[in-house]
């Protein structure tokens, strides 16, 4: 009895790749979309060529537009001339497909001789500060970045960027993490441009930040006119002294 072909949980589709071993840049939605909206202007700034795509089932049904063509949800870009490849996604990975993803992904990144793979997401904190913390899977890489970062401590890198990273210390690859101080959820271009700051600096790069920081400041006036118009449509608070337990 023959058996029916196993279609595969995660397909990367891609065209060969130009770059001989490539920097590999990541980035996945997570807090303050710092992955997705660093990794999208790094594309636009190096004009880069969309060569492929990711699909799983783990994946949402939809479909990405862009001026009315339709384009896959995580999709691969490369900058042949930079040997600089990156993976962005405008979809987040649920947890439990993270392990399927990052496994297939850093399979891909093995195959194509990636030189350096660095993971970029997101760290929530309130100092109001836009450090970038970084984190690396040996000595080596740890030493490329120490002066360049605040080095990450203790604590967890979540979701499909730290799977990403623990997959890369099993198979001893060279990996960096770097992480964007935020001080909340709401997109946060400002966190986007000091990683790639760092980005130059690690990679000697000269990937320019004026139109990103632009518009941060665009995005951050109206987040405060958004901001401003719910306090003005919320109901009359009660006087504080008729409720001294929430004065």
């Amino acid at each position: 009895m023959v058996s029916e072909p196993v279609e595969p949980v995660v397909n990367i589709i891609s065209e060969p790749i130009n770059s001989e071993n490539p920097i590999v840049i990541e980035g996945f939605p997570g807090i303050g979309l710092v992955g997705n909206i660093t990794c999208q202007h790094v594309i636009e700034e190096l004009e880069m060529k969309y060569i492929g795509s990711i699909d799983s089932r783990y994946f949402p049904p939809l479909a990405v537009l862009f001026n009315g063509i339709i384009y896959m949800p995580v999709r691969i870009y490369e900058a042949a001339k930079k040997d600089i490849v990156v993976v962005i996604s405008d979809i987040p990975i649920h947890p439990t497909a993270s392990y399927d993803i990052s496994k297939a992904l850093v399979d891909w990144m093995q195959k194509i001789r990636a030189k350096t793979i660095v993971s970029i997401a997101g760290i929530a904190t309130t100092t109001g500060e836009r450090r970038v913390f970084g984190g690396a899977t040996n000595n080596k890489m740890l030493e490329k970045i120490k002066d360049k970062t605040e080095i990450f401590q203790v604590g967890t890198i979540s979701g499909i960027s730290g799977s990403i990273m623990t997959e890369c210390f099993l198979r001893n690859l060279p990996a960096v993490s770097l992480l964007g101080e935020t001080p909340g959820p709401n997109p946060d271009p400002r966190a986007a441009v000091e990683v790639i700051k760092v980005l130059n600096k690690i990679f000697d790069l000269s990937i320019n930040t004026e139109k990103l920081l632009s518009q941060a400041e665009q995005i951050e006036l109206e987040l405060s006119k958004l901001a401003e118009q719910v306090r003005t449509t919320e109901a009359p608070s009660m006087p504080k002294k008729e409720f001294p337990m929430y004065g």
